[in-house]
């Protein structure tokens, strides 16, 4: 079942949490336990010039594959970080992963000015 877009921005805006700790080997690199992994990589990134409707199709499929991965979060975060440009990561497109950076901006700038303003009060008290 397809779901609108917007539902999967609800839950991005959520602040950076902290990676879970896994119960597997914590040597290995988070990727190597990513379902993603076992399937094809078309499905997560766009050909060139893909209609539309094919796109919304492909990226539904992608995301589905993510919400039964146990490195979903780490995934995420890696895409959010470095900023991956292209492509599904962690159950966010590109555009989503765009949203949720900017939210994130903006957070951080009202908690800055919050703190500046609150500075001078908290120090004569």
């Amino acid at each position: 079942m397809l779901h609108p877009p917007h539902q999967s921005l609800q839950v991005a805006a959520v602040p950076p949490q902290p990676v879970p700790v896994r119960d597997r080997d914590q040597d290995a690199p988070w990727h190597t336990e990513a379902v993603c992994r076992r399937d094809e990589a078309g499905l997560f990134f766009a050909p060139s010039k893909e209609p539309t409707a094919a796109r919304l199709s492909r990226e539904e499929a992608a995301k589905r594959v993510c919400a039964r991965c146990p490195v979903m979060v780490e995934c995420r975060e890696h895409a959010l970080l470095q900023p991956e440009p292209y492509g599904v990561w962690g159950g966010l497109t590109a555009a989503e992963r765009r949203v949720v950076l900017a939210r994130r901006r903006r957070r951080d700038l009202e908690l800055q000015k919050a703190a500046r303003a609150t500075g001078p009060i908290a120090a004569a008290g």
